[in-house]
């Protein structure tokens, strides 16, 4: 069945929904394929008709929240007061908030290396798009775009994940602190 086909894509769609209900539910390191299968109601074999394992299927479930997490970090302003996070960044943490049971168990020691990684990946590659454009530190012109890029988005998921999972607090505060290591 080529992928484009209707039917593909809405047993993408409840394949994506029951992985991340199940995740919400219980540590993703204990699911399984089967468990997916059966929350979405198809057959092992069909998974697999569309995922190779179940890490490709996390990653591909939790691909809107990556979205929304580099479309925040790109809006980000860089004039906004130190004290004060600009808005997209609060909206972020408040998204990461919203959904921190699944963020926690995804970036956590037994989540999945695959969004970890391509969380990292989108938000470099958001950051990277609008340091072309010009928005950039001026004190950061020394170094290279790819290099700045790829250090903001490390750091960023490292403080998500450590939102998550060991220090949860206020979106707005998280934010802010967030924002005062970004702007230095």
């Amino acid at each position: 069945m080529p992928p484009d086909d209707p039917r593909a894509r809405r047993t993408r769609a409840s394949l994506r929904a029951a992985a991340l209900e199940l995740a919400g539910e219980r540590d993703p390191a204990t699911l399984t394929l089967s468990a997916v299968a059966s929350r979405a109601g198809v057959n092992r074999a069909t998974v697999y008709l569309h995922y190779p394992d179940l890490d490709a299927l996390f990653a591909d479930a939790m691909e809107d929240a990556v979205a929304t997490v580099a479309r925040a970090a790109q809006l980000c302003p860089l004039d906004a007061p130190l004290d004060t996070a600009p808005p997209p960044l609060v909206a972020l943490f408040e998204h990461v908030g919203a959904h921190a049971t699944l963020y926690a168990r995804m970036l956590g020691p037994q989540g999945s290396a695959r969004f970890s990684t391509r969380l990292r990946e989108a938000l470099a590659e958001a950051l990277l798009e609008r340091f072309r454009t010009g928005a950039r530190p001026a004190s950061s012109d020394r170094v290279p775009l790819g290099v700045h890029a790829a250090y903001l988005a490390g750091a960023l998921v490292g403080v998500i994940a450590h939102c998550v999972t060991a220090e949860p607090r206020p979106a707005a505060d998280s934010a802010t602190a967030t924002w005062r290591l970004l702007v230095r």
